[in-house]
C-alpha cells in the first residue's frame, strides 16, 4: 500500500507470497515435481528375506513402512507424491501378517496402478525346504500356521501368494543368497528409478532331487559324459577348473551352449515386450554337481557379455 493509501499494482514478475502461517512445504505441495514417485511394495514368502530388502532400501534413502495394511497404500503413497523430495522414493512391506486385510491386497494394487507413480511389486521367495529350515534356526511360529505344522503354514501362505507372485514385477529368489546377495540383489533391481529390465536366473541342479518350481525353461545335460566315472574328478565339481573343462571341452558342450544362447535372445526379448522381468533357467544333470554347474556358469557368462543381468545359483551342490 503506499503512502496515500492506495494499493501498489501487483508486480507480475514477483514470486507469489506465501501467507504467514503455512509452511513452505504445504505451500510448495502442489508444484511441478522433477521426478515422479517411486513406488515399491514388497510382499512374499513369510521367511524368505522381506525384512532385509526393506533395510536395504532403508539404507538407501527410501521411506519404508512395515506390516501396513493394504487399505493404507493409497492414502500414504498420494500423501508422498506431494510431499516433494522427502518422500519421493517410498516402500511398504505389505504381507500375510495383516491378516484379513491382506485378502484385498490385489484390488488396492490395482488401485495404486492408476496413480502417476513409477510403481513395482517385488516379491521374495524361497524354497519351502530353506523356508523350514530357516523357522526352526529362529523356533518361531509360521503368521498362519495356527494349530498346524509349520509346513502347513508354508503351504498356506504359498497357494494364497500364487497369482501375486505371477503378477510381480520383481521376483527374488532367496533360497540360495547370503544377505549380502540379497542386499546386492534389492539394490540392482531399484538401480536408476527402476529401470525396466529382465534378471536371468540360472539354477543348476539335480534330476535325483526333483525339478525347480520356479523354472520358466528346464534343460537336461546329462547327454554328456558324466565327470563322476572320472576318479581324479568325482570329488570335485562344475567350479572347478578340472571339471569345468573336461565338460566344456567335449564338441557337444560347446555346440548346445552356442545354439542355446542364440535361440534364448528372441525368448528373453518376448519375455520383456510381454513385461516379464523375471525369468528362471534350470539347468540339470544327474546329481546337480558336475555338469549342469559347469555349463551353467558358462551360460552366465555368455549372457552378461550379451548384455543381460544374471545370477547363477548352485541348488544341489554339496548335498553328495
Amino acid at each position: 500500500m503506499s503512502s496515500d493509501g492506495h494499493h501498489e499494482p501487483a508486480d507480475p514478475q514477483a514470486p507469489p507470497s506465501v501467507p504467514e502461517g503455512i509452511p513452505a512445504l504445504e505451500a510448495s505441495a502442489h508444484a511441478p515435481r522433477l521426478e515422479r514417485t517411486q513406488v515399491v511394495i514388497i510382499t512374499g514368502m513369510s521367511g524368505a528375506g522381506r525384512s532385509r530388502a526393506a533395510a536395504e532400501l532403508e539404507d538407501l534413502g527410501w521411506y519404508v513402512v512395515d506390516n501396513m495394511p493394504p487399505q493404507m497404500l493409497l492414502p500414504l503413497i498420494e500423501m508422498s507424491a506431494h510431499a516433494g523430495d522427502t518422500l519421493s522414493r517410498f516402500a511398504a512391506v505389505v504381507d500375510v501378517r495383516g491378516r484379513q486385510f491382506f485378502d484385498h491386497l490385489e484390488t488396492f494394487l490395482s488401485d495404486v496402478k492408476k496413480l502417476d507413480v513409477d510403481y513395482r511389486v517385488m516379491f521374495l521367495d524361497a524354497s519351502d525346504e530353506v523356508l523350514v529350515r530357516r523357522y526352526e534356526s529362529v523356533r518361531r511360529p509360521h503368521p498362519v500356521q495356527g494349530d498346524g505344522r509349520l509346513t502347513d503354514g508354508i503351504a498356506q501362505e504359498r497357494a494364497t501368494l500364487r497369482s501375486l507372485r505371477a503378477e510381480a514385477d520383481i521376483v527374488i529368489d532367496t533360497s540360495e543368497l547370503s544377505v549380502h546377495d540379497l542386499g546386492r540383489e534389492v539394490r540392482q533391481a531399484v538401480h536408476a528409478g527402476l529401470d525396466h529390465y529382465l534378471r536371468v536366473h540360472i539354477v543348476s541342479f539335480g534330476f535325483k532331487y526333483g525339478l525347480p518350481l520356479d523354472a520358466d525353461q528346464v534343460v537336461d545335460m546329462r547327454f554328456l559324459p558324466n565327470p563322476f566315472w572320472v576318479t581324479e574328478l568325482r570329488a570335485l565339481n562344475g567350479r572347478d577348473a578340472p571339471v569345468r573343462d573336461y565338460v566344456l571341452g567335449q564338441t557337444p558342450a560347446q555346440t548346445f551352449i552356442d545354439r542355446y544362447v542364440e535361440a534364448l535372445e528372441p525368448v528373453l526379448e518376448g519375455y520383456l515386450a510381454e513385461e516379464k522381468t523375471y525369468a528362471t533357467i534350470a539347468v540339470g544333470c544327474t546329481g546337480g554337481k558336475h555338469r549342469s554347474v559347469a555349463v551353467s556358469e558358462e551360460l552366465g557368462r555368455r549372457l552378461r557379455q550379451a548384455g543381460h543381468r544374471v545370477v547363477v545359483t548352485a541348488r544341489d551342490l554339496g548335498k553328495e
